[in-house]
């Protein structure tokens, strides 16, 4: 193996690893917008509320990584829940923009939050983990982890979603909200859940990426635009289409930086979404109507 093709592989590989968090991200965004039809605009800010959640319970009172991630997915998901009955539920009826003017509100409020609770300060949880090397490829070991944990979570979800009567529900209520309301169904009650378990999501995701990143009131724009750009290039709603782009970008974030840099990385996403925008502006696979 050629020694740029040694690096080649290495990227890919690390694209691989990335696309397992960013569609863990995806996810979460997609099953919200898919049962409750409104795009979470603030959820990376979610995600680094966890993050710091992590690192308070971790590091400032020593928890433990292990106990400290639970309480962190609990405490987002908890998150999920107040901002849907807050901020979500009073606006079901109204236009979409207003709904999205007032999540993009939420995230400039809990921007301001967390710069006002923590100050701005770069923080991290001090763990430094060892890299593996296989046939002379080099691997994080935290994206290994990370893709890992990404990967049970998305199994976990398909097992809620497909195993229980409230997954069931979910699902059908995501295809036909007006008609399952007639047939009974608590839809504010199934609104409250979705909204919880997509929190909960977001939280498991600040466990993987605090991992990786430090953490500051700043930090959800490092992946907060390019999970909406997933969602939207999958099709809103669909956690196929989501699952895929996010490998898709994964990659050529990856590849992108090893010719050039990461930033360079992140342009060529970039490109490629508004490209995609013309050629398939619903996305690679279209939510259902």
């Amino acid at each position: 193996m050629g020694f740029l093709d040694i690096f080649l592989v290495e990227a890919l590989v690390n694209g691989l690893l990335l696309g397992g968090v960013l569609a863990l991200l995806a996810l979460g965004l997609n099953l919200i917008f898919g049962v409750i039809d409104v795009a979470w605009i603030c959820y990376a800010e979610l995600v680094m509320f966890g993050m710091y959640a992590m690192y308070y319970f971790a590091v400032v009172y020593g928890l433990g990584y292990w106990i400290a991630a639970p309480l962190s997915i609990a405490g987002v998901g908890l998150m999920g829940v107040a901002l849907h009955l807050l901020v979500i539920s009073p606006l079901l009826a109204s236009a979409p923009i207003n709904q999205l003017l007032a999540t993009g509100g939420v995230l400039f409020f809990l921007q301001s939050l967390a710069t006002v609770m923590f100050g701005i300060d770069f923080r991290n949880l001090g763990i430094r983990l060892p890299t593996i090397e296989v046939a002379d490829v080099f691997i994080s070991y935290a994206r290994l982890l990370a893709f890992g944990a990404a990967l049970a979570g998305m199994v976990a979800l398909y097992l809620f979603l497909t195993r229980t009567y409230v997954g069931t529900a979910i699902r059908a209520i995501s295809q036909d909200r007006q008609i399952m309301a007639l047939m009974g169904v608590d839809t504010r009650r199934i609104y409250v859940i979705t909204s919880a378990v997509g929190g909960a999501l977001a939280g498991l995701a600040a466990c993987l990426l605090v991992l990786q990143y430090d953490v500051h009131p700043f930090v959800g724009l490092s992946f907060g635009p390019i999970t909406f750009m997933i969602c939207v290039m999958g099709g809103l709603g669909n956690m196929i289409g989501g699952f895929i782009a996010a490998f898709i970008f994964a990659e050529i974030i990856s590849v992108g930086g090893l010719y050039l840099d990461l930033e360079w990385g992140y342009v060529f996403a970039f490109v490629f979404f508004i490209a995609m925008m013309f050629v398939r502006p619903e996305g690679l696979l279209a939510r259902r109507s």
